[in-house]
């Protein structure tokens, strides 16, 4: 490592999180710089934290060296250096952008730069952690958000106690992955659990109290209809970090554009995880992250990996709450709920649509074939077979012609 009178490292990788942790264990010697005081950990599991299931030691990700509490405010590309916010200037030899992104504020009335009193993102440990002494039994709750951390947020709050209204202005919850029938499979799982679900509900604003220190009161709709709520969390999404890639003169569009080998148009700087861009396509999923991690460790052994880009499967349990009951006929009652979904399961013109329901044991698998090739498709209840689904998707090799499209949801012995 190479200070103002020192050496250079290798590879210094900006970033700590899964995508720096997971390169960091995959190649010796690499410098790690980190904001974030706290170790490395899984941000998938962060849910479980709040809900009180884990302590934040159980999600941390296996020992990596990073310089923690430290930010980089400056590449300086020409001498391979970054400047860091602790007056340190760090050479590299390779360098890796892994900023990950940060939570989108939603252009709300009463949300300015400083957030009220109440108020919490849910992106970082420090947020789950703040959002966790901030709840207590019976406290009402506002989720603004339907998609995956807005569903895991308000399940996660309801195991604490708190009286949850999830506010989703799509016309169904978690929209990206779901359609609309799994989507209300989801809903009624969530209304047992007692969080109340608002769909296409534009939110307009914040009511907050005045003074110096302002504390949200009521989240305000468009339609004047006011939410009461002594919480809310921002789960609306999440943009890329980007601004030291621009500052620097890198190529950036709605990420850092990289290529098969993770470089961006410097060819001495790497990206990878939520920042990056790679064939048009931000991931913004830790599957994709780690995938990415992977070849370019061994890009930077030397070896002749490339980056094809990531089939990744999203999946959610909900568990229910031994205190709350939960209604005959929701998914996964009364155990909880296990979600999957891969690829893209809204049917195009002429694709194939296989569908199987059983709506006494909450049950629900559906697949879209385009083509001679498996799409995408939806689990939920029994996902016995998501495995060999899943494998067909990524593998993304024609179907067998004499393969009856039925056996691709009763290959598991049966609905």
């Amino acid at each position: 490592m190479r200070t103002q009178s020192g050496n250079t490292a290798r590879v210094v990788v900006i970033g700590a999180g899964m995508a720096g942790a997971r390169l960091a264990a995959r190649v010796p010697g690499v410098t790690v710089i980190g904001e974030e005081e706290h170790a490395p950990y899984n941000r998938v599991l962060l849910a479980e934290v709040l809900a009180g299931r884990y302590e934040p030691d159980v999600i941390a990700l296996p020992p990596a060296e990073v310089r923690r509490g430290v930010r980089v405010v400056r590449i300086d590309r020409a001498d391979r250096l970054v400047h860091c916010d602790d007056g340190s200037v760090i050479g590299y030899e390779r360098l890796v952008l892994a900023t990950g992104s940060n939570p989108v504020l939603p252009p709300l009335r009463g949300l300015g730069h400083m957030l009220p009193d109440g108020v919490h993102p849910f992106r970082t440990l420090d947020d789950c952690l703040a959002l966790r002494a901030a709840v207590r039994p019976g406290v009402r709750a506002v989720v603004i958000g339907g998609g995956l951390l807005g569903v895991s947020a308000a399940r996660a709050l309801a195991e604490c106690g708190a009286q949850v209204v999830l506010a989703q202005q799509g016309e169904h919850l978690m929209e990206r992955q779901l359609d609309a029938e799994s989507a209300g499979l989801l809903r009624r799982h969530l209304e047992a659990l007692g969080v109340e679900v608002h769909t296409e509900c534009r939110v307009r604003g914040l009511r907050c109290t005045d003074g110096a220190t302002p504390a949200v009161r009521a989240v305000e709709l468009a339609d004047g209809y006011e939410l009461e709520a002594e919480i809310t969390v921002l789960a609306c999404g999440v943009r890329p970090r980007t601004g030291l890639a621009q500052a620097a003169g890198l190529d950036v569009r709605k990420g850092v554009v990289v290529d098969d080998e993770l470089r961006t148009s410097d060819p001495y700087i790497h990206a990878v995880g939520d920042c990056a861009e790679h064939r048009g396509t931000v991931y913004g999923l830790a599957g994709a992250a780690l995938e990415q991690a992977d070849v370019l460790a061994g890009v930077l052994a030397g070896g002749s990996a490339r980056y094809e880009g990531t089939r990744a499967l999203t999946r959610l349990t909900l568990r229910s709450p031994a205190a709350v009951p939960v209604a005959a006929g929701v998914a996964g009652a009364p155990g909880g709920l296990d979600l999957a979904a891969f690829g893209d399961s809204r049917p195009m013109p002429g694709d194939d649509v296989i569908r199987l329901a059983d709506a006494t044991r909450g049950a629900y698998r559906t697949v879209v074939v385009r083509g001679d090739r498996l799409a995408g498709g939806v689990l939920f209840g029994d996902l016995a077979a998501v495995g060999t689904l899943a494998r067909t998707w990524q593998d993304d090799e024609p179907l067998p012609a004499d393969m009856s499209l039925l056996h691709l949801l009763t290959n598991d012995g049966g609905f």
